[in-house]
């Protein structure tokens, strides 16, 4: 029996279109479900990225307590210290060397314009000035001889019976006793005046406030003081207005003196002299006040307080003193503005109040300014703000 060979029956699938189209639609669900994951992932990575920085933005924001200004005073009165002092004052010294022979007047004694202070003994000086005068009436006779001598020489010229050499010496000999009778002259006035330099005078009316000299004393030219002189009527005293008020005095404002002695008693002047510029060192500008003393009862080098009402053009703001922050680029205070970002704002200050300071110029009735404010702000850094709780009373 013959082995027949094997045969092999194959499968017989049925409609294969439609199960290639069942495949397509399978893999398209699959690959959009993968496509939905994705992007379902993508949305929760980028949430969660967002959310931790702005966990981390959180965490690392600083806290600063806010504060803020209240108004200040427009008008003030500013209470400033004075001294009384003459309206002229000058020490008086001696002009020439010698021994003081006599003092005429001394401390508390009105004097008038050159009146007759002290004598200075000069014996030196009038035997010098007796020699010189000697001197000169010599030259005086020389001259008048040489003169004469002229007058006859010219005459022989005219006649031609003289010399021209020595007509020309004559001549020259009136010249030479002219030059030297105008150099005695001279002399002579010189020694007079330092003679007169004997008499110590008065140089204006006032009243001896200092006498530092006795009889008998050696007197050492323009380094010794002989009398101290002050003019009491008017007097005058110099106060010094900061800065900040620099601007807000006028010239021929009325201002009160208050004298420290006399219980409540105050005398009205005004402002006389006001300087042109503020003074570098202290920062003030000096004015000058006339007070009257027709009856001399105000003593030069009084202390006085003087009173002068200052209108400011704006209003101050008032705040903490704890705000101001000071460096080498001046004072500042730190201010948060509505998107709670930090600035810095340089500030002019006005009084001290000790807790408090009054700002002039800087910010404004509505800003959030920040106490106690850290050093390592930085300005456009954004903070959080807490407001700080009232101290119970």
């Amino acid at each position: 029996m013959s082995q027949q060979p094997p045969v092999f029956v194959s499968a017989h699938i049925e409609n294969p279109q439609r199960t290639l189209v069942a495949v397509k639609i399978i893999g398209g669900v699959c690959l959009f479900a993968l496509g939905l994951a994705g992007a379902w992932r993508y949305a929760l990575n980028t949430s969660e990225a967002k959310n931790l920085e702005q966990r981390t933005a959180a965490s690392l924001a600083r806290t600063v307590i806010a504060a803020h200004s209240k108004p200040g005073e427009s008008n003030r009165k500013l209470v400033l210290p004075a001294s009384l002092r003459g309206n002229a004052e000058t020490q008086i010294f001696a002009r020439s060397n010698g021994y003081l022979s006599a003092w005429h007047k001394t401390i508390g004694d009105p004097v008038k314009k050159g009146e007759l202070l002290a004598t200075i003994d000069v014996p030196e000086l009038e035997q010098e000035l007796a020699q010189a005068q000697a001197a000169l009436a010599q030259i005086k006779v020389r001259l008048e001889l040489a003169r004469s001598t002229l007058k006859r020489w010219t005459v022989l010229k005219e006649s031609d019976s003289a010399v021209q050499q020595e007509y020309d010496e004559k001549r020259s000999a009136v010249l030479q006793a002219e030059a030297d009778l105008a150099a005695a002259e001279v002399n002579v006035k010189r020694l007079q005046k330092i003679a007169d330099y004997r008499s110590v005078v008065a140089p204006f009316s006032g009243v001896i406030t200092r006498r530092s000299t006795e009889i008998g004393s050696l007197i050492n030219a323009g380094t010794q003081e002989l009398f101290a002189l002050t003019q009491i009527d008017p007097l005058r005293l110099t106060v010094w207005i900061p800065q900040v008020y620099a601007d807000d005095v006028k010239l021929g404002q009325e201002v009160t003196v208050r004298l420290i002695e006399a219980k409540g008693k105050t005398i009205n002047a005004h402002i006389d002299h006001i300087a042109g510029a503020i003074d570098p060192i202290n920062r003030a500008r000096q004015v000058d006040i006339a007070l009257p003393n027709n009856d001399g009862k105000l003593l030069p080098g009084a202390y006085v307080e003087v009173s002068i009402n200052v209108v400011r053009k704006t209003s101050p703001l008032v705040v903490p003193a704890n705000t101001l922050v000071i460096d080498p680029t001046g004072t500042h205070v730190v201010v948060v503005d509505q998107e709670h970002r930090v600035s810095m704002h340089p500030v002019k200050l006005g009084r001290d109040f000790g807790r408090e300071v009054e700002i002039i110029e800087g910010i404004s009735a509505n800003d959030v300014v920040v106490a106690s404010p850290s050093d390592l702000l930085q300005a456009g850094e954004v903070v959080t703000v807490v407001e700080s709780k009232p101290k119970a009373s």
